[in-house]
């Protein structure tokens, strides 16, 4: 789905990520690897396959879109350093021509040796271009920039045919700001209020909806 913000083209793609064709710029937010491994390590039964299908899910929108750039709008890692930050670094081999930018999440505490050595370009406490600014938690970057942050995984709850209640994940985009929905699906869900102006896009299994 493609919609307009400060007269800049933004494509939403159900995979969870943004878009921006005038910065060739690939943006998602919330990504959260090593988080299966953090679990297991607990004693939690969380099958590797969690992170293994978000990096899969990441590579089609790398063959999609062909950014010269992808943003991570903080908490690439959930954790500290584990197996699935190996396996990043071996996935992350296949695409060696795009420049890899992360803005600093709460859970972003990996050394900088760890990041440098993952050829990964951090920002903190945000990314700027002439008219966003990527932030992970939602803080007023500049008066004349759209801010665009993550961090709460937001959803919206939608009642069906069967006035049945679901909750997906979504998109968000206010006045002033907009929301990036968490792209690792091992994440929960906080219910977005939505003002009269507002634009929120429900994220379903099949397809993006405007509510």
């Amino acid at each position: 789905m493609k919609i307009s913000i400060r007269e800049e083209e933004f494509i939403l793609d159900k995979e969870r990520a943004i878009y921006l064709p005038s910065e060739q710029l690939l943006a998602i937010s919330d990504l959260h690897l090593g988080k299966a491994a953090h679990f297991r390590k607990a004693g939690l039964a969380v099958p590797n396959s969690v992170s293994q299908n978000d990096l899969s899910r990441l590579a089609g929108l790398m063959e999609k879109y062909f950014p010269k750039q992808l943003l991570i709008n903080g908490d690439m890692f959930h954790s500290d350093y584990n197996a699935e930050i190996d396996e990043f670094a071996r996935w992350k081999e296949n695409f060696r021509e795009i420049n890899f930018i992360l803005v600093k999440g709460n859970h972003d505490k990996q050394s900088e040796k760890v990041y440098k050595n993952l050829a990964i370009e951090v920002q903190e406490p945000n990314y700027q271009t002439d008219k966003f600014c990527f932030i992970h938690d939602l803080t007023h970057c500049n008066s004349n920039l759209y801010t665009i942050s993550g961090h709460i995984h937001p959803g919206i709850s939608i009642y069906n045919n069967a006035k049945q209640r679901l909750k997906f994940p979504c998109f968000y985009f206010g006045e002033h700001h907009a929301i990036l929905p968490a792209f690792s699906n091992f994440t929960g869900l906080q219910l977005v209020k939505a003002k009269e102006n507002d634009l929120v896009f429900a994220i379903t299994p099949t397809k993006i909806v405007k509510v």
